[in-house]
């Protein structure tokens, strides 16, 4: 069986996040226009980057699931976080997943490497439950990466106080 915490795509590598990550994965949150479909509370990017990565490690501890980093091959370099995140909604055990990129990778084909293989790597691990991704309404790029995953446009949620779109398999919610 294939570890979750340590596999390749075509462009990227993927693996465990840890804690030397948060100073690197801080660049996220500078001048990003679209932490807005967060819902991050006012903190400096620094905290925001410690919260991120050690809910991720906390997810790897009770799930054996969670964000990844996501490592470009040609360059050895941080780009992102995907992974499958389990998570009950509304009432309803899914498994949705999630790609955050730094701004310097968008556009580039690699949020959309990264769900594809993550949902891959998914049914290899014999992850049978449907997959989603939930998704802020104005974050139209996010969405395009979710229909190029395979995913259908299911309906509109709230999670976590937040209006959602949910993109996923059918019958998934």
């Amino acid at each position: 069986m294939q570890s979750y915490f340590n596999h390749s795509s075509q462009r990227l590598d993927f693996r465990k996040l840890t804690e030397s990550d948060i100073p690197h994965w801080e660049q996220f949150f500078v001048d990003n226009d679209r932490l807005r479909f967060f819902g991050f509370e006012n903190k400096s990017n620094l905290e925001l980057s410690t919260d991120w990565i050690n809910m991720q490690l906390k997810r790897y501890e009770e799930s054996g699931l969670g964000m990844l980093a996501v490592i470009e091959k040609s360059s050895g370099t941080l780009i992102g976080l995907c992974g499958i995140i389990p998570r009950v909604f509304e009432g309803k055990m899914i498994y949705e997943i999630g790609y955050s990129l730094m701004q310097s990778h968008w556009g580039k084909g690699y949020a959309t490497e990264a769900a594809t293989h993550m949902r891959r790597i998914g049914n290899q691990l014999g992850i049978s439950s449907l997959f989603v991704s939930t998704i802020h309404p104005e974050n139209v790029d996010s969405m395009k990466v979710a229909e190029r995953n395979g995913m259908k446009r299911l309906k509109n949620g709230v999670f976590n106080d937040m209006e959602l779109v949910i993109f996923g398999d059918e019958g998934a919610v």
